[in-house]
């Protein structure tokens, strides 16, 4: 098999992340994540290894499922306290140079005309190294706490991520033309006014009538990730992501979600090969097959059960609290985490609550490779020949121990089967990524958005027959 392996680290500016109660082992470093070193230690390790990038979750509100409340997700630090991911591009790229920086944020939970500024801004910071991984957000506390009274609809919220998006399209893609910036010292002129449009958007969720704050980045678009396995998720990552994540327990789940997700890209006009999918996997690996399993048995000694099953209760939505340890998850009715159980046991596997809060304590909902660099290599090779993954996100359990030892035991190894890159190539992460330009290709929708006036014409046409679709029936005169 010739097929590069790429990888990403998963990663959140919170406590654990992944792995509930990891923080109190001695060699764990995940409660430093409020301090700027930590990030930029762990950006040093990654750019060593020939990462893709580091991949930075973000959750706005938090998990108050589990027996009913959120006191074990606070006593646990199960992703609370969190802070503000966007704001580690700038020390992340400052001792970097290739790295790639995917932060997540929501289109439920901020205005597009602010986000876009402060996306803008931050690949400008990184010099167009920046990615936007697409959420609609799952927490009703999230909702609440700004003001929503609660979540929308699952597809409601995809329909407003496709506005959304459509709003930063113009702002990144058509409001600045690509020469409306000169600089001319000798006449004074900075920019060409004319040169420099208002979006005029008018939708069902967003009136934005203007310009983009910012000059266009590099990328001017940043990367744009996304991670959705419902439906609408998968139908919205063919049509504008170019990474998408995936959480796929089994080599069958993601086989077929990588060929559906192809398939509707390529249905869409896009390039199916140029889409990067990316599964979540957790690499504990050392010199030997012992010694890999010995390090894995020591972590699972303070996984937090509880912790465990607050992110388990908060994913599916049902309470896993008001079970014992000994009950069957089975049992749980409509729980669509019992199918994706039984599936990763082949289905004939009846899990207990605590069988599912010790699988669930290292590296959350994916799998766990354990073992030797030959061995992970094995696998991982194996996955990819048989779903056509290109990658993987690779969760950790101990920070930053998970990612060194795969930087010192597992690239080594790969790169020597030549499956792993030797070398960044230049430019932006999209060149980076694709090895091409630095911007989104004509074949992506935000294409359209580039010709801005006209996309106001057409659109205020369709506004107009539409309003006059609605009028009234003329009243027939009497004769």
């Amino acid at each position: 098999m010739t097929k590069t392996i790429r990888f990403n680290a998963f990663e959140m500016n919170c406590v654990a992340h992944q792995s509930p109660g990891l923080w109190a082992h001695p060699r764990d470093r995940s409660w430093e994540y409020k301090d700027l070193n930590y990030w930029t230690d762990l950006a040093k390790v990654l750019e060593k290894g020939l990462f893709d990038g580091i991949f930075i979750a973000d959750v706005i509100g938090y998990y108050d499922v589990y027996k009913g409340g959120n006191y074990h997700a606070l006593q646990q630090a199960a992703q609370i306290p969190v802070n503000d991911p966007l704001q580690l591009a700038a020390p992340i790229a400052m001792v970097t140079e290739h790295l790639g920086i995917g932060i997540t944020a929501s289109t439920s939970f901020e205005h597009p005309y602010t986000f876009a500024r402060r996306l803008s801004t931050a690949d400008h910071h990184t010099k167009g190294r920046l990615g936007w991984n697409i959420v609609t957000s799952y927490l009703e506390s999230g909702a609440k706490n700004i003001g929503q009274g609660g979540l929308r609809k699952h597809e409601n919220r995809y329909e407003v991520a496709q506005e959304y998006v459509q709003v930063l399209y113009k702002l990144f893609e058509g409001s600045w033309e690509s020469d409306a910036v000169v600089r001319d010292r000798r006449t004074g002129i900075f920019a060409h006014p004319e040169k420099i449009h208002e979006i005029g958007h008018k939708g069902e969720y967003f009136d934005v009538p203007g310009y983009h704050l910012c000059e266009p980045s590099p990328q001017r678009t940043p990367v744009l990730y996304q991670a959705g396995a419902s439906g609408p998720g998968k139908a919205f990552a063919a049509q504008h992501a170019e990474c998408v994540f995936v959480a796929a327990p089994r080599q069958s789940t993601l086989k077929n979600y990588v060929r559906e997700v192809r398939e509707q890209a390529a249905a869409a006009g896009r390039d199916a090969r140029k889409l990067l999918i990316y599964n979540l996997v957790t690499v504990i690996v050392d010199e030997t097959d012992a010694k890999a399993q010995a390090k894995f048995e020591d972590y699972k000694r303070y996984v937090s059960y509880d912790g465990a099953l607050v992110f388990m209760s908060g994913w599916t939505g049902i309470d896993f609290g008001q079970y014992a340890p000994t009950d069957l998850v089975r049992r749980v009715e409509t729980n669509a985490i019992v199918s994706a159980i039984e599936h990763l046991a082949g289905g004939d596997k009846a899990w207990t609550i605590e069988e599912l809060a010790v699988w669930g304590g290292v590296g959350g909902m994916g799998p766990v490779f354990v073992g030797s660099a030959s061995t992970v290599a094995d696998i991982l090779q194996q996955w990819v020949e048989e779903t056509d993954v290109d990658g993987f996100n690779l969760a950790y359990a101990l920070a930053h121990e998970t990612f060194e030892d795969v930087v010192t035991h597992l690239v080594p190894e790969l790169q020597r089967r030549g499956v792993y890159p030797k070398a960044y190539a230049p430019g932006t992460l999209r060149e980076k990524l694709f090895g091409q330009g630095p911007l989104l290709p004509d074949s992506h929708p935000a294409h359209r958005y580039r010709d801005i006036e006209r996309v106001k014409r057409e659109e205020a046409q369709v506004r107009t027959a539409g309003l006059q679709s609605k009028q009234p029936e003329p009243l027939a005169q009497a004769g």
